[in-house]
């Protein structure tokens, strides 16, 4: 059996950074520099499932101010 076919047992956590982009992390180690808890952990699937609810808009936070930005200025 390789990597690929074991069951993944980690648990998971749900991090953020400055730019409101989210991935997912291994729950017992420390955040990767410049993320935080986004406050969901659990398996890779239930982690993955919430990132996909919560993260409807793919723009980076500077990018999303500089249209808001740019639309009252029109």
């Amino acid at each position: 059996m390789d990597t690929e076919e074991k069951a993944d047992s980690t648990i998971y956590k749900v991090v953020v950074n400055h730019e409101e982009q989210y991935s997912i992390w291994p729950a017992d180690r420390e955040n990767p520099l410049g993320w935080r808890d986004a406050g969901k952990s659990g398996t890779k699937a239930e982690c993955l499932a919430y990132v996909k609810e919560v993260w409807t808009d793919m723009r980076p936070l500077s990018l999303k101010k500089k249209m808001e930005e740019a639309a009252r200025k029109a």
